[in-house]
């Protein structure tokens, strides 16, 4: 168990590192308590309960993440007959405000199952090496792995499968057709209001935007990459409108596409892949 304090310069960097923790056994209860940051707990696996606010008791069953929220009391424990295995990383900064409006800290939703904990205890171990005495990147490197502990649970909720969310999956292969955000829940049986909850909840933005990142995302590879005129790009992307879809791309990148390609400066011998390349296989090239 290990506590940091990290300065005020590190905090402007968004999110830091307060603190790390490996447990197991029959461990204390924990609370009544409220803090003023954030705490993941990630049970590995056991057994125990949680109380929140309502003081209602709820089992707890490993694999599960705990979220500790501020302002908000708490009181849990790892059951005295089984015990649990836990991880646990304090952590503050003004990110969480935003990690929480794009729903990968659940304030309302303290207890979330995980489908696995691989991955968030990769983080944790990360966090933990980090953490040797005397380290000088010591803040920095922590509070990089929070960021990466947090995406770590958000795709381990058991509430998502291994493949992410088919609503966005799908959305994402339609992408580039010209439907509106109505004609896209029809397309899935679903009326808009409970397409963008889906969205919302599974990508934490609106079908619109979620739509609209994808499509500049490819815009920007096309005009990056190809020779193709700003018109034959748009279309590429879903927009009739070539004018229409300039505005958008300079209102949203904030620079007109002629000028995003001259920017890049760049062309691609033979073509280009949409194929991303395995890291640990890079492709070998002739003499």
């Amino acid at each position: 168990m290990r506590f940091f304090t990290p300065s005020p310069l590190h905090h402007r960097l968004g999110l830091v590192c307060l603190g790390v923790g490996l447990q197991h056994g029959a461990l204390p209860t924990v609370g009544p308590r409220t803090l003023d940051h954030h705490v993941a707990v990630i049970v590995n696996s056991g057994t125990g309960w949680f109380k929140g606010p309502d003081g209602r008791r709820t089992p707890v069953t490993g694999p599960n993440l705990i979220w500790l929220t501020p302002g908000t009391p708490h009181h849990y424990g790892a059951d005295p007959g089984t015990g649990w295995d836990e991880s646990f990383v304090d952590f503050t900064g003004p990110a969480t405000a935003t990690y929480t409006e794009l729903g990968y800290i659940e304030p309302e939703r303290p207890l979330v199952p995980l489908a696995d904990t691989a991955a968030p205890r990769a983080a944790v171990g990360r966090i933990v090496r980090a953490a040797r005495r005397g380290n000088p990147l010591l803040e920095v490197e922590t509070g990089a792995a929070v960021h990466e502990l947090l995406v770590s649970l958000r795709r381990a909720r058991a509430d998502i499968g291994p493949d992410g969310d088919p609503v966005l999956q799908a959305l994402a292969r339609d992408a580039y057709q010209p439907l509106t955000v109505a004609q896209h829940a029809s397309r899935h049986g679903m009326t808009p209001a409970e397409l963008r909850t889906a969205v919302r909840r599974g990508a934490g933005c609106s079908p619109k935007d979620y739509l609209l990142g994808i499509r500049l995302g490819r815009a920007k590879e096309l005009l990056a990459a190809t020779d193709l005129p700003v018109a034959a790009v748009a279309r590429r992307v879903g927009y009739d409108d070539p004018a229409y879809f300039s505005r958008l791309f300079a209102r949203r990148v904030g620079t007109a596409p002629v000028r995003f390609r001259e920017q890049q400066g760049r062309s691609v011998p033979g073509g280009w892949s949409d194929q991303v390349p395995d890291p640990d296989d890079p492709p070998t090239i002739g003499p």
